[in-house]
């Protein structure tokens, strides 16, 4: 008899997510699993209740909203010290990581999955005193997330990002800054950089392909440092983006790493999993294989 929290996010996503945990819920009752749903308030509650939850003798977690909440979820089995598994359900507007790692959503599907208990640990990333499941970057258009209006990312999903992005690109083309970066693999100090990421999988903001090479299980993290250029260069950069050739562009930096320090010139916010991420300077590294989730 399994016994089955739910952490819910009840504003992300819409109603047909609703109606599709919901459907979740009764079969597993069906089908003899004990269940407890747990709706988040605020920040850090699914954080939260994914410690309590480690502490007690649950056997399978439901994560179900976007990015932020598997961060949550995430973060706290780590602080947890119990490897429960994880079923993502996404719910919110991108959902890289479960995008990335093709989970069902189809409620049928989605049981199935719980029900047959296949698992995978997969590596996450930690930055200072924060962990990160899908990516972590600074600079060019990494301030989309906060700005799009919560309404429409409920009514036009990726595509309000696309919108919100077009419109900063002019905005921020002269926002270079000097960066500091120092890791086994590339060594730097005062480069103009328009972007810096570094990331778990190769999804990143609904693009499939800006990392990659990505791996959730290699025990690296994927780094992506733009640095500064002329207008056509960001242009054919971003056309390359779609078919991952970006990396082949010589003011692009594409390399793997287990640990990495970055320090900026600027007073800049630092985006963790589509969150406010604290400021720089900031080291990164890969925490291996310490968050089992459930797949097909």
């Amino acid at each position: 008899m399994k016994k089955v929290k739910v952490i819910y996010n009840p504003s992300s996503g819409t109603q047909t997510v609703q109606r599709r945990l919901d459907i979740i819920c009764k079969t597993l009752l069906d089908n003899g699993c004990i269940l407890c749903k747990y709706a988040t308030k605020k920040k850090n509650d699914a954080m939260n209740e994914t410690i309590k939850t480690c502490q007690e003798d649950w056997d399978i977690i439901i994560a179900c909203g976007g990015d932020g909440t598997v961060n949550e979820v995430a973060t706290g089995i780590v602080k947890g010290g119990r490897k429960i598994p994880v079923a993502i359900l996404a719910a919110g507007t991108v959902n890289d990581f479960a995008n990335f790692l093709m989970l069902p959503k189809d409620a049928s599907e989605f049981c199935d999955m719980i029900m047959n208990e296949k698992v995978l640990d997969v590596d996450i990333g930690k930055v200072n005193n924060k962990y990160f499941v899908n990516v972590a970057a600074c600079g060019l258009l990494t301030n989309v997330a906060h700005q799009v209006p919560s309404e429409a990312k409920t009514v036009f999903g990726r595509l309000a990002y696309y919108y919100e992005g077009l419109k900063e690109i002019p905005k921020q083309m002269f926002n270079a800054f000097k960066a500091d970066i120092e890791c086994e693999e590339l060594s730097f100090k005062g480069e103009e950089i328009f972007l810096f990421l570094i990331s778990n999988s190769s999804y990143i903001g609904g693009f499939k392909k800006i990392a990659p090479k990505a791996e959730i299980v290699d025990g690296y993290l994927d780094a992506v440092v733009i640095k500064k250029s002329e207008i056509q260069d960001i242009i054919s950069i971003f056309l390359n983006l779609l078919k991952g050739e970006h990396i082949k562009h010589p003011n692009v930096e594409y390399f793997k790493t287990k640990k990495l320090y970055i320090n900026t010139s600027i007073d800049i916010d630092l985006d963790v999993d589509g969150e406010y991420g604290g400021k720089f300077p900031a080291t990164f590294e890969v925490i291996p294989n310490s968050f089992r989730i459930l797949i097909k």
